[in-house]
């Protein structure tokens, strides 16, 4: 699996800056498309919302590992994903600096304007229920003081990344999919927070009607979760698999 995730790295460091930016475009709707029908069924079950909300959020929970998997099994470009394997790329001395750095940028900004634009369609669209989920969700969103939302945003990554990380080992779809249902399945019913998702959560909410200004989107939410991303990657999944099965390692042993 560790080998998986260092060749999935150097293929993103290294891809085109138009490559990585086409994937990433069109892997922000990926997520987007996965919120759209989490909240459609939700919204079509508010019955179940009133006498049993905890089946209710288990239901939207397990609709949307949908985004992870179709951008896992089409090389898309996600930023959250490529905090993981570019870095572990560049921690085994197979990639420089600047393609890490490369790949992190055009996949977050691609990422982000693939988002607000799928939203954007989905509004003119008018597909989704007429009810108050993705307004909630996104007042939600931006009501947290930031070190909660940090740290919500680690523990997101830790378990995102490993979805990544475990898939990265498998050959098969079927195996591929079961590694992403459960870790992306997780965060999604704990309430933890997404960089990518929110990209679209909260932009859809705010043309949806939610009161929420481009400043409070970005700095009590979207800045901090990014943060919290790069975090939980780099810290409870790059750290303990580089340190234990990489060269990292025995090189700084000699």
């Amino acid at each position: 699996m560790y080998s998986g995730v260092v060749k999935l790295g150097i293929s993103k460091a290294t891809a085109s800056n138009a490559n990585i930016f086409k994937l990433g475009l069109v892997t922000g709707p990926f997520i987007g498309f996965a919120a759209c029908f989490a909240m459609t069924v939700e919204g079509a079950c508010q019955g179940i919302q009133c006498l049993n909300p905890g089946l209710s959020k288990l239901i939207y929970s397990m609709i949307f590992p949908m985004g992870m998997l179709m951008t896992t099994i089409t090389g898309g470009e996600l930023f959250t994903g490529n905090t993981l394997t570019t870095t572990t790329a560049w921690i085994e001395g197979k990639i420089k600096l600047i393609d890490l750095l490369k790949s992190w940028t055009i996949s977050y900004v691609s990422n982000l304007l693939g988002s607000v634009l799928f939203a954007a369609l989905v509004m003119k669209a008018d597909i989704l229920p007429r009810y108050s989920l993705p307004l909630s969700i996104a007042y939600a969103k931006v009501a947290l003081p930031f070190d909660v939302v940090f740290i919500r945003s680690v523990l997101c990554n830790w378990l995102v990344s490993m979805a990544v990380y475990m898939s990265s080992g498998c050959l098969s779809m079927t195996g591929k999919a079961i590694a992403i249902w459960f870790p992306i399945c997780a965060f999604v019913y704990i309430g933890l927070e997404h960089s990518v998702a929110n990209m679209f959560l909260i932009p859809f909410g705010m043309m949806s009607g939610a009161d929420i200004t481009v400043s409070q989107f970005l700095m009590k939410n979207l800045v901090p979760v990014t943060l919290g991303n790069l975090v939980g990657a780099i810290l409870f999944v790059i750290t303990p698999y580089a340190t234990s099965f990489g060269t990292w390692l025995q090189k700084h042993k000699r």
